[in-house]
C-alpha cells in the first residue's frame, strides 16, 4: 500500500524537500499571471498551516502535508523574489545618449566586447522610468578595440541604441527576457561610437577591478588563448577567449571547464582541505592535540570564499559555493560530507535565495551531476562494503578508473539536459573529458593554489606556468575533438513538458528507497521517447516580423540569407539541423521576390516582405487571399482582400508558430502576463 510505504520511508525523505520546493517553484513560473496579494496570502496561509499540522499528523499523512506546504512555500518564494527584484524595464526602442559605471565586461555570442552598467542616465527620460542595468555590445573596427580600457567603476558616456530585453525566439523558447528581470537588465544594445570616460574608477567597486586587473595581469603574462582561458577560471573574467576557441570547447563537450563550477570550487577546496590536512598532519603537535580534519575544512572553507569573491560571484559560482560549503561544513560536524542529504542541503539553499535558478540549464546541469555521482558511487560502497584500499600500481589504476566513472556518470547525467539546451549531443565528449578533467584536478588547479600561495614572494610565475602546460593541453584536446567532423550531432528542441518529467522520473528512481523506484525509470525512458517523436512548428514568424521560416522536406527554409541572425540560428538548432542561414535560405519552398520571399502554407499564399524596398511592393502582393508578413508598421490598411500581420500585430502577440490547420500559438500567450512579459 502507498501509505506503508511513506511510512517505512520515514527517515529517509529529507532529499525529496528540495523537490517539492522545486515543484512549487515550477507551478509558478508555468502560471499564466502572477498571484494577486489574496494568492499570496493564501500562499502564506497554506505554507504555515501545512508546516504545523505536518507536525501533529501521524504515520503517512504527516509526510504528505509537510510537501504540500514545501510546493506552497516554493510557490511563495518565488513571488516574492520576483517582486524583490523588480526594476525599470525600457517600453521601446531609443537611440541616444547613455551614461553609466562599468560593473562587468565580457563578450556577446559574435565575440563584441560588452559592457554592463549601472547608475544609468538616459537624457529626456524622467528617472523613475530609467533602467537600474543596461548592457551594451561595442561594435567597431576591430583595430580600435584595443584603445578601450573598461576599468570597472569607470563612468562612461556613449551614443547607442538601447531596446527592451528580448522575448522568446519562438513560441515556448528561452526567454531572456525573464532571465534579464531576476539580473536587474532593463535594457540590451550596442553602439558603433566611441566610449569615452568622463570619471576616475570609484571605490566601491574596488574588488571588481582587482578582479580585472588580475586577469589583464595573467594575460599579459601568459599571452595567447592560454592566459585567457587561466584567466577565467581564476577570475570569471571570459573577454580573452576567442569565439573560435569557445566552439572548440563547446563542440568537444569541455565548455564547463571554462566557467567557475563545482568542478573547480570542488577541486580548490578539496586540494586547499588535502594539503592544510596533510600539512599539519606532518607537525605532531598539532596533529595529536588538534582536530586538524576539522580544521583543514575550515581553511578550504575560507578558501572557497576567498575565490567566490575573486571570481565576481556570479549565479553558477554562488551555487557551487553553497554546495562546497553545505560538504566542508558536515566534516566540521562529525557528518558524510558527500552525500544525497548534503546536495538536498545545498539544493534547498540555493532554491531559497533564488527561485529562479531552478530554471537554468546550470543548475540543472551541476546537481544531475551530482547527485547521480553520488548515486552511483552509494551503489559501489553497498556491493563492496569493507573493501580494502588498492596499493601500488592497483591504486593508480583505480585513480584513472574513477576519473574515468567520474566523467561518464556526469557526461550521461548531464546530456540530456545539454541536448536540450544547446540542441546537439558532443559524440566524442565522454573522450574529450577523459583526458582533459584528470588534469584539472592533478595540475590546473593545485597549480593556482600553488600560484596563490607564492604571490606574497613573487614566485607566484610558477604555478601559472604550471598552469598554462595544462590548459594548453585542455585546448589541443578541444581543438582535436571539436574539430572532427561528425563531432557534434544536432537533435531536436523538446516538447516544454519533457524535461520536467525526465527529471522528477529520475529524482524518484535514486531517492525513493523502496522497490516504487523503478517507476521512476518508466516515466524517464516514456519522456525521453516522446522527445524523440516530438514535432517542429511547421511555420514561424519572429517576434517583429524580420524572419520567416517553412519546413520543408530538406529542412526549415528561411525567408532571408542574412539578417535576424541570432533568431535563424536558434530556430534551426532548435530544428536539430546544422545549416547555416543562407543554405537555409536557398531551400526549395521560399520563392525570392523583390523585397521578400513569397511561399505556399497551408494551402494559400503567403509572402514575406522586409524594410521599405519590401513594403513598397505591398499592393503588387495584396491579392485575394495572400497572407503578408512585414517587419513594418502599417498605418493604414492595404488595398484588396489580404491578411497583414505586421510589426504592430507582432508586439502584441511576439513570436508565431503556425499549423497547416489553422492552429496557432504566440509566445506571449505561453508566457502569460508576468513582470518580465513586456506587456503592459
Amino acid at each position: 500500500m502507498p501509505a506503508d510505504a511513506i511510512v517505512q520511508a520515514r527517515g529517509t525523505l529529507f532529499p525529496f524537500v528540495p523537490v517539492a520546493l522545486g515543484l512549487g517553484i515550477g507551478l509558478y513560473f508555468a502560471a499564466p499571471a502572477e498571484p494577486t496579494r489574496g494568492g499570496l496570502t493564501l500562499l502564506s496561509g497554506l505554507a504555515l498551516a501545512g508546516l504545523v499540522l505536518g507536525c501533529r499528523a501521524e504515520g503517512a499523512l504527516r509526510p504528505l502535508i509537510w510537501a504540500l506546504a514545501l510546493v506552497a512555500l516554493g510557490a511563495l518564494l518565488a513571488a516574492l523574489r520576483t517582486q524583490a527584484v523588480a526594476a525599470p524595464v525600457l517600453g521601446w526602442a531609443r537611440y541616444g545618449p547613455i551614461e553609466g559605471r562599468i560593473v562587468a565586461v565580457d563578450r556577446s555570442g559574435s565575440d563584441a566586447l560588452r559592457l554592463t552598467l549601472d547608475r544609468v542616465v538616459l537624457p529626456g527620460l524622467p528617472p523613475a522610468r530609467v533602467p537600474e542595468r543596461v548592457r551594451v555590445s561595442i561594435h567597431g573596427e576591430p583595430d580600435d578595440e584595443p584603445d578601450l580600457d573598461p576599468v570597472a567603476g569607470t563612468v562612461v558616456v556613449l551614443t547607442g541604441f538601447l531596446a527592451p530585453p528580448g522575448g522568446p525566439v519562438e513560441p515556448g523558447g528561452f526567454s531572456f527576457r525573464r532571465l534579464a528581470w531576476f539580473e536587474g537588465l532593463g535594457a540590451v544594445g550596442y553602439t558603433r561610437n566611441p566610449v569615452l570616460a568622463v570619471e576616475d574608477p570609484a571605490r566601491a567597486l574596488a574588488l571588481t577591478r582587482l578582479r580585472y586587473r588580475l586577469a589583464e595581469a595573467i594575460r599579459a603574462r601568459l599571452p595567447g588563448e592560454a592566459g585567457g582561458f587561466v584567466a577565467a577560471i581564476l577570475t570569471g573574467d571570459r573577454s580573452g577567449v576567442g569565439q573560435d576557441t569557445l566552439d572548440d570547447l563547446r563542440r568537444s563537450n569541455l565548455a564547463h571547464l571554462l566557467a567557475i563550477s563545482g568542478l573547480h570550487m570542488g577541486l580548490l577546496t578539496g586540494v586547499v582541505f588535502a594539503a592544510l590536512r596533510g600539512g599539519m598532519a606532518l607537525i605532531p603537535v598539532l596533529a595529536l592535540r588538534w582536530p586538524i580534519r576539522k580544521l583543514a575544512a575550515l581553511g578550504a572553507l575560507a578558501a572557497g570564499l576567498a575565490y567566490l569573491a575573486l571570481s565576481g560571484g556570479n549565479v553558477a559560482t554562488q551555487r557551487a559555493f553553497i554546495m562546497a560549503a553545505v560538504m566542508l561544513i558536515a566534516v566540521m560536524v562529525d557528518r558524510r560530507a558527500i552525500s544525497i542529504r548534503s546536495v538536498a542541503v545545498a539544493a534547498v539553499i540555493v532554491l531559497a535565495l533564488r527561485p529562479e535558478a531552478l530554471l537554468s540549464v546550470g543548475f540543472h546541469m551541476s546537481f544531475a551531476a551530482t547527485v547521480a555521482l553520488v548515486a552511483v558511487f552509494r551503489w559501489l560502497r553497498d556491493r563492496r562494503p569493507g573493501a580494502a584500499r588498492p596499493r601500488g600500481w592497483r591504486r593508480v589504476l583505480a585513480g584513472l578508473s574513477g576519473a574515468a566513472l567520474c566523467s561518464l556518470v556526469a557526461g550521461l547525467a548531464t546530456a540530456p539536459y545539454a541536448a536540450a539546451q544547446f540542441h546537439r549531443v558532443v559524440d566524442y565528449g565522454l573522450l574529450a573529458n577523459i583526458v582533459s578533467v584528470p588534469l584539472m584536478g592533478a595540475l590546473v588547479m593545485p597549480a593556482a593554489v600553488l600560484a596563490a600561495v607564492l604571490w606574497p614572494v613573487g614566485l607566484d610565475g610558477i604555478g601559472l606556468w604550471l598552469m598554462q602546460l595544462g590548459t594548453r593541453w585542455i585546448l589541443f584536446v578541444a581543438d582535436a575533438v571539436g574539430g572532427r567532423d561528425g563531432a557534434v550531432t544536432m537533435v531536436p528542441a523538446p516538447p516544454l513538458w519533457v524535461i520536467p518529467a525526465l527529471s522528477l522520473g529520475a529524482l524518484w528512481l535514486i531517492l525513493w528507497p523502496g522497490r516504487a523506484r523503478h517507476a521512476g525509470a518508466v516515466v524517464a525512458v516514456a519522456a525521453l521517447a516522446f522527445w524523440t517523436g516530438s514535432e517542429r512548428p511547421p511555420l514561424l514568424i519572429e517576434g517583429e516580423g524580420a524572419l520567416v521560416g517553412l519546413m520543408t522536406p530538406e529542412g526549415r527554409a528561411l525567408s532571408r540569407a542574412r539578417g535576424a541572425g541570432f533568431v535563424a540560428r536558434n530556430w534551426l538548432e532548435a530544428d536539430g539541423d546544422g545549416a547555416s542561414q543562407d543554405v537555409a535560405a536557398a531551400r526549395a519552398g521560399m520563392q525570392p521576390v523583390p523585397g521578400g520571399a513569397r511561399f505556399t502554407f497551408g494551402g494559400s499564399e503567403w509572402v514575406h516582405l522586409t524594410g521599405q524596398r519590401g513594403i513598397a511592393q505591398l499592393d503588387a502582393h495584396c491579392a485575394s487571399g495572400v497572407t503578408v508578413v512585414t517587419d513594418q508598421r502599417l498605418e493604414a490598411p492595404p488595398p484588396g482582400d489580404c491578411r497583414v500581420i505586421d510589426r504592430r500585430a507582432l508586439g502584441r502577440t511576439g513570436a508565431m508558430a503556425l499549423w497547416p490547420d489553422g492552429r496557432v500559438v504566440t509566445a506571449e500567450a505561453l508566457t502569460g502576463r508576468r513582470p518580465w512579459s513586456g506587456r503592459r
